[in-house]
């Protein structure tokens, strides 16, 4: 992977995309926000050294810009590195209340005082970045570690890497094993099904944009075909025109709010096949858009929705008909 060791080199980089998002549920923007989400980089971020004699220092220092890392750290047994995280850590991860952690801001709003004032010895961000923030990073001198996962085996290689880093490597080829492992059985249980059921997974309204790449496998290991192109833009008249078996909503930052009804109605979709046959779901965005172990939990929630027949219901799966009944 390449590497970047200052603003101008990662500023001149075609692999950092400049588009705000809210994933991983980095910001608590509104469900019905008009920005675009970063997940459809095309590339990986590039990674900046972390050979620096300050990483190999102990004990380590860490602030981590996104509650994916703080949640693979807390898998891997090392939250006791940490000595920053972002606020939506602390909702990812409400233990972390009582550790005393200095609360900065994530990888989008990030600034070099900041970082300095907490003083890492190893600071972990992943997307969102904007320009102005990742330049602020290089330049507080810290040795940093970029992630953009896109897919399933992106995810598997930065928990790897993140990993090594915290000499945690038996932890976390673990913790890349039980994921491997889950979804395998999934896909095993899945395949004799009779059918595959076309789906329709979105992350963002306005625009419609689609689930990820690693959301697209998920949908095939849980035995459904992902419609359209993972991370791009859509239109309701090209969902309504593919008239998907299924649809699911994940909308980043929105947790498991999406209005579903209001959604289907102002986009005219009472006709559709998921809809007519009750097949529409919200899924907490932070089960899909978080690019860690809660994956599975978005996995578990796919199988329900996709082969209910196959699969137990996920007490967080919340269908058409039951958003209806909310207040």
């Amino acid at each position: 992977m390449p590497l970047a060791s200052s603003p101008d080199q990662a500023n001149s980089s075609s692999d950092v995309v400049a588009q705000k998002t809210v994933s991983s549920r980095p910001k608590a923007a509104p469900a019905d926000g008009v920005e675009r989400p970063a997940f459809s980089a095309s590339h990986r971020v590039p990674q900046v050294s972390t050979s620096s004699s300050k990483i190999q220092a102990a004990p380590l220092r860490i602030a981590s810009l996104q509650p994916s890392i703080t949640l693979t750290l807390q898998r891997l047994g090392r939250l006791d590195d940490l000595v920053a995280c972002t606020r939506y850590c602390v909702e990812a991860l409400p233990e972390l209340a009582h550790r005393n952690l200095k609360i900065i801001a994530d990888s989008w709003s990030s600034t070099m005082e900041e970082l300095l004032a907490v003083e890492p010895n190893l600071v972990v961000a992943s997307v969102p970045y904007r320009m102005e923030s990742l330049a602020a990073i290089l330049r507080s001198g810290c040795p940093v570690l970029t992630l953009a996962p896109h897919t399933l085996a992106d995810i598997f290689a930065d928990i790897r890497l993140i990993g090594s880093v915290v000499h945690a490597s038996d932890s976390a080829e673990a913790l890349v094993t039980e994921l491997t492992s889950t979804i395998e059985a999934v896909r095993r249980q899945s395949e004799s099904a009779a059918d595959r059921p076309s789906v329709y997974c979105e992350e963002w309204g306005k625009p419609l944009i689609h689930s990820q790449p690693w959301v697209k496998e998920l949908v095939e290991a849980a035995g459904g075909e992902f419609v359209g192109d993972a991370g791009k833009t859509s239109s309701a008249e090209a969902i309504a025109a593919s008239d998907p078996d299924v649809l699911i909503f994940a909308w980043c930052g929105a947790g498991d709010r999406v209005p579903l009804a209001r959604v289907v109605e102002q986009r005219g979709w009472q006709s559709l096949r998921a809809v007519t046959s009750g097949r529409v779901y919200c899924v907490p965005d932070e089960f899909l858009n978080t690019p860690a172990h809660p994956i599975l939990e978005g996995l578990s929630c796919l199988a329900s929705a996709i082969h209910p027949n196959r699969f137990p219901p996920h007490p967080r799966l919340i269908s058409l008909a039951h958003s209806r009944k909310q207040p």
